[in-house]
């Protein structure tokens, strides 16, 4: 049996065959063309790729977008690939590809992909945040994606910044409209952006871990604001794990920082919950893509 995922991410496109285990049979990527009908076709070449040097054909198709599918319409929202928005992306690519899609948040392929058998496995409930370009975030509960009555659940980048002080508040502004989002505070962009000396977020950590004081002033702030972000999460679904990824993911300070960062926020004596970096780094959101389609519809 083999799977095929499809990560449409804001730059490249990814698609991946894997075989039961979910071992990767092939993988091929391409710059996103950032158009509609030049993506469906984009899309279309690289599965017809990635089957081509699999050998087989896979009779369903999972693919992770930058946004979410609306229950009432089944038109493509809230994508920061605007392009998609308004669109029957679904309907559209299972013309072209001849056979069943499944499309879900990248954030969800993500919290899938490491639930199935990544940081997560094992545990019931998995939350996974994408701290990269953007920031969004995904759930699976017993390996599967929840998506949530209206389609929404997990879209904690576009929450506000919690117990904002007087400095943060109202917030930058933020491409969705409003101001002082959570991607406008804990994406990559944001942190460098909070640091203000226009150097790349790799670069602010490697000068907090020599003792630069105002790259570990920025490091600092960013942990916080994170914390406080996470413990929202915690308050509400509590889940058995935090899953991390995107680039500000590789930032190994803040796995030993962040789960007592968290606990003054929760309301509770206290948190025991682990925060881990997606064991399949990049590789998660075509992973997961692949595993929206359970094993009993291969």
């Amino acid at each position: 049996m083999m799977r095929i995922g499809v990560d449409y991410g804001g730059t490249k496109i990814e698609a991946a065959a894997l075989d039961a285990e979910g071992r990767f049979l092939a993988r091929v990527r391409a710059p996103n063309p950032r158009g509609y009908e030049s993506s469906i076709e984009s899309i279309a070449r690289l599965v017809a790729q990635a089957e081509a040097e699999a050998g087989g054909r896979a009779p369903r198709v999972g693919i992770g977008i930058p946004g979410s599918v609306s229950p009432r319409t089944g038109l493509i929202r809230n994508a920061n690939s605007t392009w998609l928005n308004g669109k029957t992306f679904g309907a559209d690519l299972e013309a072209r590809l001849g056979r069943p899609v499944r499309l879900a948040n990248d954030a969800n392929c993500l919290a899938v992909s490491e639930a199935t058998d990544g940081a997560g496995a094992g545990e019931a409930v998995v939350f996974a945040a994408i701290l990269g370009t953007g920031c969004g975030a995904g759930l699976a509960v017993d390996g599967r994606p929840v998506a949530g009555r209206n389609g929404v659940a997990g879209e904690w980048g576009h929450m506000p910044l919690p117990w904002a002080s007087a400095q943060e508040h109202p917030g930058p502004a933020c491409w969705c409209g409003r101001r002082g989002c959570l991607e406008q505070w804990v994406s990559g962009p944001a942190f460098e952006r909070d640091h203000g000396e226009g150097l790349s977020a790799a670069a602010i950590v490697d000068r907090a871990r020599a003792g630069d004081a105002a790259a570990t002033a920025a490091l600092d702030r960013y942990v916080d604001r994170l914390a406080r972000a996470l413990a929202v999460v915690v308050d509400i679904i509590d889940p058995d794990i935090i899953v991390l990824g995107g680039g500000m993911s590789n930032v190994s300070e803040l796995y030993a920082r962040l789960p007592a960062a968290i606990s003054p926020h929760v309301f509770g004596d206290g948190i025991d919950t682990p925060v881990r970096p997606a064991r399949h780094g990049d590789s998660s959101g075509v992973r997961g893509a692949a595993w929206l389609w359970p094993s009993e519809q291969p």
